[in-house]
Order: C-alpha cells, then structure tokens, then sequence
C-alpha cells in the first residue's frame, strides 16, 4: 500500500516540474534578449534553465545561478501576495548531479540559502515551488537575508505595482582570491546585485551590496555593474541609459497589509458572524498549516 508521504510527494512533482534545459523564457527578459556574459570565466559550465516565472542561468563552477531573470508587473505581483509561502527547498535534477548544490551543502554551513528570484514574485504555487530549486540560491548572509535583501525584494515590487512593469536580473558576484565555499562545493559570493529596468521610461539602475551583516548598498548604473559582475544584464538598452543610474527606492520594512505605492486603505468587506463561514475559513487554516508542515518534512 502506497503511504500518504509519498501520495503527497507524487501530487507536489505533478504541480512543480523541474526546470527545462532551454533557450526559452523570453519573456523573461527585456525585449527577448538574455543578459551577455562579458567576462568569458563565468561561461565554463553554464546552463540556462527555464521555469514558469523565472529563468536562471546556473554556473556548474559555482554551484549557483548566474543571474535569475524575472518580469514583474502591476498583475504578478497581486497574485502572488495570494499565494501562500510553503518552503521547500530542493536539488535541481536537471542538472548534472557533479554541477548541481545539494541540500545537504547548506546544512549547517552558516549561511541562509537566497533566493535570486524571491519565493514573494511568483504568482503561482507552481512557480513559487519552483523558486526553491538550489539551482536559484546561493549561500547569503543571515542577517542580509532577512533584513536589507528582504526590504529590497519587497520595494521593488511596489515599485512594479506604481510602475507597473519591470524587468529584474538578480545574481551573485565573487571577487577577489579568497573567495570561501560550504562544504568545499558551493561558493559564496562576495557581493549581490538586484538590477531593474523600466521599459516605459528606459531607465535602469541595480542596488549592489557585499554578502554581510548590515551592509552600505549602493545604488548603481548598469555600465558600472557590468564592470564588476562580467555581466551585461539589459543588453539591449541605449548607452546613455547604461551610464545612468535610476532612482531607486529606499529599501524599508514594510508592515503587513500596508497599502501598495500611492493606494488608499480600502473598506473591509462587513463582518461576518456566520458560524459556517468562521469553520470554513478555520479548516482552510488548518490545512494550510498541515500542507507546510508536510512538505517540510518532506524536503
């Protein structure tokens, strides 16, 4: 008789399919044009990869993506404030076993696996499971994680919200000769990027920062992030765009059910006291907590 773990394990990869070895996820990018590799070091052992709402490019060295690309809009990102969070991090078999980060690299090595293309930007719980494929983390500070790069992630998709399209290439940066790896397999980057693009106004910008505890982020132009990631992430923009840095929002904490960009707090629906309606929504809470607890036990 088939257990229930592993009936629930066979529903999971029948909504959350690995990644495809593809050149596909146009849509992902700014006019269909992938981001170039410059510096010609990072092209050894690449693989891009393509998921329902994102596209990675994953380093087989590194044993992390690249860069993770993403289309936010207006639309994307109401949708995936619907979507509950269920964490469910997993190896990426679609990618050579000798390539890939496992999960038991990260265990107990200190650092926080992070999201290149955040769990909070997928509109579905499709893509939201996908989003914790390894091949779309790198090890991250703790504190960076859950402090300054969570107040990033946020800001800017209520910059999406205001705008309502961007473009967002997110990646890893690893400099210098000493550069520390967990377990003897996966690097940690040195710096992170989140780099935007505005396709209505043509501007474009990223915020850089190094892989610590509360660090200075800069805000810099594309040109100056192409310098120090060998990465031209919006291949495609005018070279007067690329020198020139956007105004970007500063990275805040944002409290839970604070209105998006310039929105006025709308009325709550009347309230109300129907003891069928309170069970209904009782047992969906339930089950939700049940759905999160199993999938962790799970992965």
């Amino acid at each position: 008789m088939v257990g229930p773990r592993l009936l629930l394990l066979s529903a999971w990869l029948c909504v959350a399919p690995v990644a495809a070895l593809a050149e596909g996820c146009a849509d992902a990018f700014a006019e269909g044009r992938r981001p170039e590799i410059i510096n010609p070091k990072l092209a050894e052992r690449a693989v891009p990869l393509c998921y329902e709402a994102f596209a990675v490019l994953h380093s087989g060295l590194s044993r992390t993506p690249l860069y993770a690309a993403e289309r936010l809009t207006r639309d994307s990102v109401a949708a995936a404030r619907r979507v509950d969070r269920i964490d469910a991090f997993h190896d990426e078999d679609a990618l050579p076993a000798a390539d890939r980060a496992r999960l038991d690299d990260y265990a107990r090595s200190g650092y926080d696996r992070g999201h290149m293309a955040p769990a909070g930007d997928m509109p579905t719980g499709v893509a939201q499971a996908q989003s914790f494929s390894l091949a779309n983390i790198v090890p991250q500070d703790r504190a960076l994680n859950r402090g300054l790069w969570a107040a990033i992630e946020e800001s800017v998709r209520r910059l999406a919200t205001r705008r309502g399209t961007l473009y967002v290439v997110t990646g890893p940066i690893y400099s210098g000769d000493a550069v520390q790896a967990i377990n003897g397999r996966v690097l940690v980057p040195t710096q992170l990027f989140k780099a935007l693009y505005d396709p209505a106004t043509g501007e474009a910008g990223a915020y850089l920062m190094a892989n610590q505890d509360n660090p200075p982020w800069q805000a810099v132009s594309v040109d100056t992030l192409r310098t120090v990631s060998g990465l031209d992430v919006f291949p495609m923009l005018v070279s007067t765009a690329k020198v020139r840095a956007m105004d970007l929002p500063e990275p805040r904490a944002y409290s839970r059910g604070e209105p998006e960009g310039d929105e006025r707090p709308r009325r709550r629906a009347p309230q109300t006291d129907s003891f069928e309606s309170w069970a209904k929504d009782q047992l969906h809470r339930a089950l939700r907590r049940l759905w999160r607890d199993l999938m962790r036990a799970i992965f």
